[in-house]
């Protein structure tokens, strides 16, 4: 579809309705085969834009309150969500407990603005349980999207983090919160609330990691599709099954902390489908990497996506490491962009070293015009060294 504006002040000036029909015989006059639409963040029925008739289908920019009476304000008109959710998470970082809601900056009381008490190290938790005042979860956006057919769907802000807007805080925060991927594509949990609704393939994702004090009472969240249970287990003793009532799109378990190994296993008639295990980590001690593709294009401009892990001895990501790691590239390649995926951290995307956030790093590999092999070593002070080998032909 095309639109013709987003949150413009047209919608509620009485030069709102003639523009918006200008603009759509322009559109029209290009292009039949589109609809229309405009993103209106006043969607109420004084709206201009809507009102001309100029756009096939009304846009709301939040307001999921008034979604599901949509067509008591119009009847027979078209719905799509054009922008929705606005939810905050930092990839990696969990505050208890997790059915606590919080709306940052600030909250709405009595008609004014309070300020919001926010973490002072700029963190958000990754439990969905944060969202800018004007916006909802992720789970509060998609439930009513999914209940109503006549919903059509949304857009959501956002599916990557960006640089600026860095709600709910200013400096040194740079980059924002809201993407469903952090800033160096890593996903963050609610991912896979996404890929269990929206994808045919089995789903089975439980959070938070599994390094805490002793006693202390952790959310363990799960996400999961084409099963009907999912049983959780610490150090190989029951917590019980859970199952989705309703419209639940997660399930959770209130366990007390001892270190060990977390596991889940989904089950479909009694059948296993998956099991995921997460396992306390132990002290840094080497870094591992995996690059999404090993064969490239050697033609100068395709690109290699390298993944750092910091990991213990046993190979488990170690979930609060931040380590610097140093890279250096043999052969036809050099390195593109380094990143962790931090709203807050301050060093460049570009050079041969970068700090890993919450246990990952990401180093981007760019061909050269020649063939040929490309090896990337990866070093950081204490740690077991790295190597990886890419082609490129």
């Amino acid at each position: 579809m095309w639109s013709i504006g987003n949150e413009i002040s047209e919608q509620h000036s009485k030069n709102g309705g003639p523009m918006a029909l200008e603009l759509a015989a322009i559109i029209h006059n290009l292009d039949t085969t589109r609809p229309l639409v405009d993103a209106n963040n006043n969607p109420d029925t004084s709206n201009q834009i809507i009102k001309s008739g100029a756009v096939d289908l009304v846009g709301y920019n939040y307001h999921q309150y008034d979604w599901p009476s949509f067509h008591d304000r119009y009847p027979g008109k078209k719905f799509i969500g054009s922008e929705t959710t606005s939810a905050l998470e930092t990839r990696g970082y969990y505050q208890q407990p997790s059915d606590s809601m919080y709306y940052w900056p600030y909250s709405n009381e009595h008609g004014k603005r309070v300020p919001a008490k926010m973490n002072e190290d700029h963190t958000v938790s990754a439990y969905d349980q944060v969202r800018a005042p004007w916006a909802s979860s992720h789970e509060e956006s998609w439930k009513p999207i999914k209940k109503y057919d006549f919903l059509s769907g949304m857009f959501i802000w956002t599916g990557f983090d960006y640089l600026g807007e860095p709600t709910p805080y200013g400096w040194p925060s740079r980059s924002s919160y809201f993407g469903i991927i952090d800033l160096a594509g890593f996903p963050k949990d609610v991912y896979y609330l996404y890929q269990s609704e929206w994808t045919n393939k089995d789903v089975l994702h439980i959070f938070p990691h599994w390094n805490w004090n002793p006693g202390d009472s952790i959310d363990v969240w799960a996400y999961y599709n084409h099963a009907d249970e999912v049983e959780l287990f610490l150090n190989d003793k029951s917590l019980g099954i859970k199952k989705k009532q309703g419209d639940d799109l997660h399930i959770l378990w209130r366990v007390q902390y001892e270190p060990g190994t977390i596991k889940a296993v989904s089950r479909k008639n009694g059948a296993v489908v998956l099991t995921k295990e997460i396992h306390t980590a132990g002290k840094a001690a080497k870094i591992a990497l995996v690059a999404d593709r090993k064969i490239i294009t050697a033609d100068g401009e395709d690109l290699s996506f390298v993944t750092v892990k910091i990991t213990d001895a046993a190979g488990n990501l170690v979930p609060n490491a931040d380590n610097l790691v140093h890279f250096t590239v043999n052969g036809e390649a050099f390195i593109a962009g380094v990143d962790n995926g931090s709203p807050t951290s301050l060093e460049s995307f570009k050079g041969s070293e970068h700090k890993a956030m919450n246990g990952l790093a990401l180093a981007i590999l760019q061909s050269t015009e020649k063939a040929g092999q490309v090896t990337l070593t990866a070093t950081s002070d204490g740690l077991e060294k790295a190597t990886i080998t890419i082609t490129t032909k």
